[in-house]
Formats: C-alpha cells, structure tokens, sequence
C-alpha cells in the first residue's frame, strides 16, 4: 500500500491534508493512493449543502458540524470556494466562519478552490470525499459555491442534498428555474426570523404539490387540478417508494433548527437504504463517478495524441476556414487512427 494511503486509515491529519493538496494539484503519488483507499471507503454519509449566496450555508454547515460532533462523530467538511483571480486559490471565506473547529481533531475542514469548474463543485471534489471517508469521517458534508442556476453536480455526488433558501432571495419562478425541486431532498428554509419566511415555505409548498401531481398524473393533465393540489394531500397520495421533500426552518446563526434539518437527513438516509429508489440511487452515483474519471481520462489522451492538430484546427475554426463541429470530427478521425 502506498505508505500516504497507510497514514491516511491510520486518521493521520497531516497525511490526509498532503494528500488532499496532491489530488487538488494532480501530482506526487494521488492516484495510487486513491486506488489504495478505494476499498476503506463508502462508510462516510455525504451530505451536500447547495444554495443561492447568502442563504447561510457556511453557517448551517458550521452548526451541522456542533451538531455531529456533540453526538460523537467524527465529521469532514469540504468547502468549495471562488477561485482567487490572481493566485487560483480558494478565498477561504467559508473556512473562515468554522474557526471554532480548528483546534477539533475530529473535524477536517478543507477549502477547493473551483479552478473554473461549473456545477458548484471544483473537479477534485470527490475524489477529496473519498479521502475523508477513508480518514474515517462518518458525515462528509460538501458546502458547494453557490453558483445559483447552474448547482446541480452536488445531487449526483451527495447521498443528501440540502438546499438552503432564506426570505427575499428569489421568488418560487426562480426556483423553479434552479432546478431545485429535481435536487433537493431536503428544502431549509434560513434566516426564518425575517419577514417573508411564511412566504417562502408556502411557495415551496406549493412547488411540492405540484411536482408530485405532475409526477403522478403527467405533464399534459395538471391543469387546476395541480394549482388546488395542497401539500397535505400530496403527502397522504405518497407511495412508500416515493420521497416527499421537507421544509425545515431555521435561524442558523442562533442554532435553531438545526437538530431538525440533522433529523431530516437521518429519516432520508433511512428511506435511501429501504427502498428500491435508494439503491437505484447508488448505482447512478457509481456511474457518474465513473463517467466524470472516464471523460477526463478519455480528453487528456486524446489531446496528447491529436498534439498540434488541435492548434490548427483553433486557428481554422478562428479564421472561419472551417466550423467547429468538423473541426471536431476530423481530430476525432485523426484520434481513431493513432
């Protein structure tokens, strides 16, 4: 075994952190390692924290870990932050508001920077989860960057997903647009102290009801029907197979709610592993998880074998000599050939 690998099931803090900075740089012994680990791992539950900028995210998280650790686990948190414009670094702003944890040997808190990634999730992310849950972190929660429209890779790596909201943030339209109702399996409503948090918990109500009526009657036959459709009613037509998303409120800066947003994940992790959906579920994640190392792996050898076809076909397309998608083509015929 790769003797970083050894450390890291030994829950040695310096080892888990050098290999974390070798997975996020892509050099030294990372990928052995990872092969080491493989096997120690799919003990940790992930929960993935998603939401618009603001909503409090970096606060519930930071409460989640009290929480946890009050209980006796040992928890992992992986912040996904802006990327510096001048050094490419994470800004460290959601570390920053988890100083307390510090000095917690049973908390690791790593900051990853995006690198300019889409989706809320830098490209090392799961690989980091992997680690951690190796390292023996029984919660990972991975706190994404907040990116709004374009967050959803966190519901295809998290076991649970958390989407927080807070009042005067948006209305249920751009939610809708969020694509939230597709990714959330549990909905916090923060800062529920503030005026419109009835509001927002209503709309989102709303949005359940309907989503269930559209799931169970079709697109074309919702009508009325679905706009009368209450969320009692679509909790009480819930088939056991089926997860009816919940609405917690809380005040994260004071601790409210938090034991309940911590009960919602523990009643869906449960639901995960007693349904058909839930094993579904985790055969999605391992192919995902293998299509995004598939796709890197795929693009770096072709273009180490295209070479500098691949500057002149920029420059054809550039000069409009010739249009992207036979460009495309005709270095995909040369990548066949090679």
């Amino acid at each position: 075994m790769e003797p970083l690998a050894e450390r890291v099931l030994q829950g040695d803090v310096r080892a888990t952190a050098r290999l974390l900075r070798c997975i996020d740089d892509r050099n030294g012994p990372w990928r052995r390692a990872l092969a080491d680990l493989h096997p120690h791992t799919g003990r940790a539950w992930v929960l993935g924290i998603t939401g618009n900028p603001g909503a409090g995210k970096s606060t519930l998280t930071d409460q989640l870990v009290t929480y946890y650790r009050r209980a006796g686990l040992r928890v992992g948190v992986i912040a996904v932050d802006p990327s510096s414009p001048f050094t490419g670094g994470a800004i460290l702003g959601d570390r920053i508001r988890m100083q307390r944890h510090a000095l917690d040997a049973e908390v690791f808190i790593r900051s990853m920077a995006t690198r300019g990634e889409l989706g809320g999730l830098s490209r090392s992310t799961a690989d980091a989860v992997r680690v951690l849950d190796a390292w023996g972190a029984a919660m990972v929660i991975v706190e994404t960057v907040g990116v709004g429209q374009d967050e959803l890779e966190i519901a295809r790596l998290a076991h649970t997903t958390a989407v927080v909201m807070a009042p005067g943030m948006g209305d249920e339209v751009q939610a809708i647009k969020a694509g939230i109702l597709e990714i959330a399996d549990v909905f916090v409503v923060n800062k529920a102290d503030r005026d419109g948090a009835d509001a927002t918990v209503r709309d989102l109500e709303m949005m359940i009801a309907l989503g269930h009526e559209i799931l169970h009657s079709g697109a074309h036959s919702v009508g009325h029907r679905g706009a009368r459709l209450d969320l009692a009613e679509a909790r009480h037509r819930a088939a056991a197979n089926e997860w009816l998303t919940p609405i917690v409120k809380t005040v994260a800066s004071r601790g409210e709610g938090v034991a309940q947003v911590a009960e919602a994940v523990a009643k869906h992790r449960a639901w995960l592993a007693s349904t058909d959906a839930g094993a579904e579920r985790q055969v999605l994640r391992a192919r995902d998880e293998l299509t995004v190392v598939f796709r890197e792996a795929l693009m770096a050898d072709a273009m180490a074998r295209v070479g500098a076809s691949f500057d002149v076909a920029t420059a054809r397309v550039r000069d409009r000599a010739q249009d992207p998608y036979e460009a495309a083509a005709a270095l995909l015929e040369q990548y066949r050939g090679s």
